[in-house]
C-alpha cells in the first residue's frame, strides 16, 4: 500500500507526432481508502466471492454511426455487498466479442443514483426522470455532473484487470446509508461510434468534427459545457459526436446495421465485518483548480484542445495539481486515455511516483 498525501499531481504525455490539433478527454479512475436482464450468470467460488455476467439492452449501429445512450436501471447485484470488479465489454447479438476496429468502444460509466420507492411505477411508465431521482456521485472534486461515475472506462476495458486485492472491496446497499423511501440503482452511459466504411477510421474514433455529417445549424444552435455557444474553433470532441450522428464514410460503400450489448461480469462478496471499504475518486488532468482562501475550487473540463507545437516531436504534457482534504492509502488506480496518449502519472505531494498507466 502506498501513502497518499494530501496534494496529488496528475499528468500526462501527448505523442505529437501522432497527433497534433485534437480535443482529448482524459479521465484518471483511483480507489483510495479512507477512515434490464437478457443474460445471467451466477457464480460463486471457495473464498465465497460471488459473481454474475449480465447484458445489457440492446442499442442499434451501422456504418459510421455514433451511439451514445444513458441506460438506466441495469441489473446489479442486490443486497448489502461488497464489489471487487466490474469487467464491462461489447457484444453483438449472438454474443461475440466486437473488434474495437469495428465498433469503438468510447467509453462506458457506471453511475449510482437513488429512486423514490413511491414513484417507481410512474417513472418507469412515463419516462420522465425529472423528479423521483437523485445521483450519487463518486467522491472526487469535479463540479456538478461532471464525471459522476464509480467504475467506467473505454477501449482500455479489454485487458485492464479491475479486481481489488482482499480485504478491499467498494460497499454498495447498506440500508443505513440509503435515504429512506428510496432505492440504489444504476446506470450506464456511454459512447460507441461504428467505424465500419468509415473514411478515415482513426479521426472518425476521435470525433473530429469534420469528419462527421454536422447539422447545417450545428454551431448556432449546440451549447458547450458552459451553457455558450460552441465556439467555431471546437475542431473535435463530445460535442461532435451526438447520438445518430454519422461520420463520413468511403464512397459507394454498403454496411448492414447491428445490434449490439454490454456485457459486464460483477464479483462481490456479500458485506461483514471481514471487509475493508474503498472510495472511489476521479481526478481530472484538465481540472484547472483555483482557490478561494484556502477552499480549493475545481473546473474540470473533461475534455481540451492539445495546442500544435509546429515541426515538433517534443510530448506534450498536460498536468494538474489537486489537492486532497484527507489522506489515505492508494489500492488500486487506472487511467482512462484516448489515442495519442502516451501514458499517465499520479504523483504524490513529494513527487513520488504513485502509478503509472
Amino acid at each position: 500500500m502506498i501513502t497518499i498525501m494530501s496534494h496529488l499531481s496528475f499528468s500526462y504525455m501527448v505523442n505529437m507526432r501522432t497527433i497534433s490539433k485534437l480535443t482529448m478527454i482524459f479521465i484518471s479512475i483511483m480507489i483510495l481508502l479512507f477512515g434490464t436482464t437478457h443474460s445471467v450468470v451466477l457464480e460463486s467460488d471457495e473464498n465465497h466471492i460471488k459473481s454474475a455476467t449480465f447484458l445489457s439492452e440492446q442499442f442499434e449501429v451501422g456504418p459510421g454511426k455514433v451511439a451514445v445512450k444513458t441506460l438506466f436501471d441495469i441489473d446489479f447485484p442486490k443486497g448489502h455487498i461488497g464489489v471487487k470488479s466490474f469487467d464491462v465489454e461489447v457484444v453483438d447479438e449472438d454474443g461475440n466479442s466486437v473488434p474495437l476496429y469495428e465498433t469503438y468502444l468510447h467509453h462506458w460509466f457506471a453511475v449510482k443514483y437513488i429512486e423514490n420507492i413511491t414513484m417507481s411505477q410512474y417513472i418507469k411508465k412515463s419516462h420522465d426522470l425529472r423528479n423521483g431521482i437523485e445521483y450519487e456521485r463518486n467522491d472526487g472534486a469535479c463540479q456538478g455532473f461532471l464525471l459522476p461515475h464509480y467504475w467506467g472506462l473505454g477501449g482500455e476495458s479489454r485487458g485492464t484487470s479491475s479486481n481489488l486485492p482482499d480485504p478491499f472491496a467498494v460497499e454498495l446497499g447498506n440500508p443505513t446509508k440509503i435515504k429512506h423511501g428510496f432505492k440504489e440503482k444504476w446506470l450506464f452511459s456511454i459512447m460507441v461510434i461504428d467505424t465500419r466504411g468509415a473514411y478515415d477510421r482513426k479521426g472518425c474514433s476521435e470525433c473530429r468534427c469534420k469528419l462527421l455529417n454536422l447539422p447545417k445549424d450545428f454551431y448556432n444552435v449546440t451549447m458547450d459545457i458552459n451553457g455558450n455557444l460552441l465556439s467555431r474553433n471546437y475542431k473535435g470532441g463530445l460535442f461532435c459526436c451526438q447520438d445518430n450522428l454519422q461520420c463520413k464514410l468511403r464512397n459507394g460503400f454498403h454496411g448492414p446495421t447491428r445490434k449490439l450489448s454490454l456485457r459486464y461480469k460483477i464479483r462481490w462478496v456479500d458485506w461483514d465485518e471481514h471487509q475493508v471499504p474503498l472510495k472511489f475518486y476521479i481526478l481530472d488532468s484538465a481540472d484547472r483548480v483555483r482557490s478561494n482562501g484556502s477552499t480549493p475550487i475545481h473546473d474540470c473540463q473533461v475534455e481540451y484542445t492539445i495546442p500544435r507545437i509546429h515541426d515538433s516531436d517534443s510530448p506534450h504534457v498536460k498536468k494538474a495539481n489537486i489537492p486532497m482534504t484527507k489522506g489515505g492509502y492508494l489500492i488500486y488506480g487506472t487511467a482512462h486515455m484516448h489515442t495519442g496518449v502516451v501514458n499517465a502519472t499520479l504523483y504524490g505531494q513529494d513527487g513520488r511516483v504513485l502509478c503509472t498507466s
